[in-house]
């Protein structure tokens, strides 16, 4: 499929047609490292650098998923709780 390299703000890029979109299950907001390789353009997905924030993990925890708590015996060493 041909394509049309456009400028977009101080950048050049394409729009990825449809079917493309669809068969490789791209959308918006996929982390991509992008190439060249001789005459070639190269875009590959990469996996996001996802940083995880406590109080909406907190918000998930329920009923039915928490752990119930193990006893691991006396204490054996200087521990201080």
């Amino acid at each position: 499929m041909e394509a049309v390299i456009q400028k977009i703000s101080s950048d050049l890029g394409i729009n990825i047609p449809k079917l493309i979109v669809k068969e490789l299950s791209l959308r918006e907001g996929l982390y991509v490292n992008v190439y060249g390789n001789g005459n070639r353009i190269i875009i590959d997905t990469v996996k996001p650098n996802v940083s995880f924030n406590l109080s909406d993990m907190m918000d998930q925890i329920s009923e039915n998923n928490i752990h119930r708590s193990i006893d691991t015996g006396a204490p054996t060493g200087n521990e201080i709780w």
